[in-house]
């Protein structure tokens, strides 16, 4: 393990407390609970966290340092400072589905255009505190972006760990930062399970998602304060957000109940919906099966950024649907490209598959009347349509090609 301070100085976080049996830790490079080996997570005591503190704060997710496992000072080292990204009123998709208020919570603004941006920044500041030296990760292609960034940024080494047949955009934005680039025969399932080995060698890397994970886990819940923040300190009554691994959904429902606690914002019901491909949806067969287990797949989907076949927060993605009154939903590739299409179409806004496959989530559940079309409804883009061109090229075609001449232009009937 890294030789981490005695006591790390990670701001509000207190202690690593596990997430089944509820046994504590201390805060160091520690993932899973010696007692039961489930999951870990933070532990913390907020003081001082207001409103105003936070309005005081940067244009960035470290507004909320008083609310993250980072240290007090993270604003003065070199870091991409992810956040504040736009909450987007989609009128006219809103009216397309038939809902009467929805927004977007585009997080394709990031540095590397994708919501990875947040989860890296905040496990970068907790791994140079806990005294790691190498940021690493296995990743399905943003997450290697954002690591490869911020390392670049930081100034240290990044070591990433992706499928061989990922997007190319992605491979080329990952390669173009200089750091150690691996690209590993088999699905992300494959890759993740190395990286855990390396993991186990190679004291001194950080892998974000993988000996870091608790910290780099609460990235995510900078996008529920800011959504609750942006909507003028209240909740939305519904969500929809893409499930991977599932720990975006479960930390944005975190964020929601720590600003309800915090009094930050009124305590209201909110429901959550979790939108995955159907090429790879072991999370909506559970919830449809009404299983509490879910059952490893292997990925067949364009959505490679969400392909997980074995989802760690899976479990408690049904928790947090189940509790809210929400559901977990699927939907299939072709859904997922008219998803990608419509977004664009009514809003300007081109999202990657992740995002195809929300939009069209969210269609879904409109139409089943699982989702109420009264009330008012966020749904996340986690990234940039720039990155799975592959996705839309076959249907993103000119509408014609003509001569350089008014005659020409005439004969097309495009006026």
């Amino acid at each position: 393990m890294a030789q981490s301070p005695a006591t790390p100085a990670l701001g509000p976080a207190k202690a690593l407390v596990c997430r089944e049996c509820g046994a504590s830790a201390e805060l160091g490079p520690h993932y899973a609970c010696e007692e039961c080996f489930g999951p870990l997570e933070i532990s913390y005591d907020f003081s001082g966290v207001t409103r105003a503190g936070i309005e005081a704060g940067p244009q960035n997710i470290w507004r909320y340092r008083g609310l993250l496992p980072v240290p007090p000072h993270v604003i003065d080292t070199p870091n991409t400072e992810p956040g504040c990204t736009r909450l987007v009123r989609a009128d006219q998709l809103a009216e397309s589905l038939g809902i009467r208020a929805l927004w977007v919570k585009d997080d394709s603004g990031n540095p590397t255009h994708s919501f990875k941006d947040r989860v890296v920044a905040v496990a970068l500041a907790a791994a140079r505190e806990l005294g790691f030296k190498v940021l690493a990760c296995p990743s399905t292609g943003n997450l290697a972006n954002a690591v490869a960034a911020a390392a670049a940024r930081a100034g240290i080494r990044s070591a990433v760990f992706v499928p061989s047949n990922l997007e190319e955009q992605k491979i080329i934005t990952t390669a173009v930062y200089g750091g150690t680039f691996v690209t590993v025969e088999g699905n992300y399932d494959d890759v993740n399970r190395l990286a855990s080995e390396i993991a186990g060698e190679q004291d001194d890397w950080a892998f974000v998602n993988v000996n870091v994970r608790p910290y780099y886990a609460e990235g995510s819940k900078t996008l529920g304060y800011e959504i609750a923040e942006q909507l003028g300190w209240r909740l939305p009554d519904q969500i929809v957000v893409p499930v991977a691994s599932g720990s975006q959904l479960t930390k944005i429902d975190k964020a929601f109940q720590e600003f309800i606690k915090l009094g930050l914002v009124e305590d209201k019901p909110y429901r959550v919906f979790g939108a995955q491909a159907l090429g790879c949806s072991p999370v909506a067969a559970a919830f449809k099966a009404g299983h509490d287990v879910v059952r490893p797949v292997k990925p067949d989907t364009i959505a490679k950024s969400l392909a997980i076949g074995n989802p760690a927060d899976g479990p408690y993605v049904l928790d947090v649907a189940r509790r809210t009154g929400g559901a977990v939903e699927d939907v299939t590739d072709a859904e997922v490209v008219e998803g990608i299409q419509l977004l664009a179409r009514t809003e300007g806004i081109f999202g990657e598959t992740a995002g195809g496959v929300t939009v069209a989530t969210l269609r879904k559940l409109v139409r089943s009347g699982l989702l109420d079309p009264d009330a008012e409804t966020v749904i996340i883009n986690s990234g940039d349509g720039l990155k799975t061109l592959n996705a839309v090229a076959p249907v993103a075609r000119p509408s014609a090609q003509i001569a350089p001449t008014l005659e020409a232009f005439r004969a097309s009937g495009l006026a």
